[in-house]
């Protein structure tokens, strides 16, 4: 088992460094048609769920027909496929030349919102969603930047057929930096660092309400200032739990 792994492990090595080479030589296997032909064929293996075929046709034709008639259409599908097969990197890549090169493309709000999907795509763990784990304190980079892709969606291209999607995204993605600012706020708490764990409940409470995570942020916010002596803030924070969750324990408790 062991000589297996390593042997793994090696493959997996030489084809990282052989990469660049690799996709030159499987380019090179596209037959020498014309970039209509190629398109066509590049569409069948799309509609055939093919993306790997897909890809190397594609970009055989991005890399041999750069400014033809078809290379925005060529770039979008070729984004598409990125996707699908879960190639982040070239996704991103891809995506962030086509915005630089082409910011008034009819096209742009899709190439946000393709660019969106393949962030939140990384965050997607089939396993840990299985086992039921709960994986709030894992880094939200890229929760952060699908956000970001999808808010620019709805601020500039009001009228785009992807808005609607979007904003049900955002709403996903912002209770989920909501559980992840939760869990750092535990974290501080949990340690002892109460000043810390408070300024994070009060950065959920400003940047995160609406959401479930707002009456357990105050409740880290009353703890910790009760701690801390801050009888002020405390009073605060408990009359706004108050106000939006009057049947909660400390509003409740005379304490």
């Amino acid at each position: 088992m062991e000589k297996l792994t390593l042997k793994v492990v090696f493959i997996s090595l030489l084809i990282g460094l052989t990469g660049c080479s690799s996709s030159e030589k499987e380019i090179e296997k596209v037959p020498d048609k014309s970039a209509q032909s190629l398109f066509s064929d590049a569409r069948e293996a799309l509609d055939n769920g093919l993306y790997q075929k897909a890809i190397q046709i594609l970009s055989a034709i991005d890399s041999r027909f750069p400014f033809g008639p078809i290379s925005h259409q060529v770039q979008l599908d070729l984004l598409y496929a990125y996707y699908k097969t879960g190639d982040t990197g070239q996704g991103i890549a891809l995506a962030d030349r086509f915005l630089r090169l082409n910011p008034t493309h009819p096209n742009v709000d899709y190439v946000h919102y393709m660019k969106a999907l393949i962030y939140i795509s990384t965050e997607e763990n089939l396993f840990q969603d299985m086992a039921g784990i709960d994986r709030s304190d894992r880094d939200p980079t890229a929760s952060r930047d699908a956000f970001k892709a999808l808010s620019i969606i709805i601020e500039q291209h009001p009228e785009s057929k992807y808005g609607a999607d979007a904003r049900k995204r955002m709403i996903a993605i912002k209770s989920r930096l909501a559980k992840y600012e939760l869990a750092v706020a535990k974290f501080y708490f949990k340690r002892e660092a109460y000043v810390s764990s408070a300024n994070r409940g009060r950065y959920i409470v400003e940047y995160y309400s609406p959401s479930e995570e707002v009456e357990e942020a105050l409740e880290i916010m009353i703890e910790s200032y009760k701690i801390l002596g801050l009888d002020e803030l405390r009073a605060n924070a408990k009359q706004v739990l108050a106000l939006n969750y009057p049947d909660n324990p400390l509003v409740v408790s005379s304490d």
